[in-house]
């Protein structure tokens, strides 16, 4: 086994792992922490398989932007940060199991979409800011601007779950006001 498989298998468990523990910490923050490592851990595959330009994509839009956006979100709707002790595993296996069951309904989905798709490489550079463009914007663009509305419908989901009771009083309120406090 070459230093390049070890690396890769080492970068591997330790997303795993982070990933793992992102998924049953109790307290909000630290699975964002651990989010934090869990894309670390990909950039560095992305390194190891020589896609320089997909690593800092993966480095500087979600473990820079996408975390911050999430620890934004946690804070600015004041949802409870802190360990939560209501969460037991009555209520997360289902959950995982759920999960598995959704995970492999989306990887049947993309082996099916996508098992015709061949990536032209011959003339570029695997992995070089060229080859990657004309990929995404040539033939993913679609799933890609899939998943941009897909994160925006979870982050207002999130906004909406966490302040539920408060909107439901504000709505409450103003529709009373509208009648004239009747």
């Amino acid at each position: 086994m070459s230093w390049v498989q070890v690396i890769f298998v080492l970068l591997a468990l330790v997303a795993v792992g982070s990933a793992l523990l992102v998924v049953t910490t109790r307290n909000m923050v630290h699975a964002a922490l651990w989010l934090v490592v869990t894309l670390g851990a990909i950039a560095g595959v992305y390194l190891v398989l020589a896609a320089e330009f997909l690593a800092w994509v993966q480095v500087l839009i979600y473990v820079g932007a996408v975390v911050v956006l999430l620890l934004f979100a946690l804070m600015l709707t004041k949802a409870p940060t802190g360990p939560q002790p209501d969460l037991d595993v009555a209520r997360t296996v289902p959950a995982a199991v759920v999960a598995v069951l959704v995970g492999a309904l989306l990887v049947a989905t993309v082996v099916a979409g996508f098992s015709d798709v061949a990536l032209d490489l011959e003339g570029t550079v695997v992995g070089s800011a060229q080859s990657t463009g004309a990929t995404v914007f040539e033939k993913w663009v679609l799933p890609f601007e899939v998943l941009s509305v897909l994160l925006l419908a979870a982050l207002i989901g999130a906004i909406v779950l966490s302040r539920g009771d408060e909107m439901v009083e504000s709505a409450e309120t103003t529709e009373t006001a509208r009648r004239g406090g009747r």
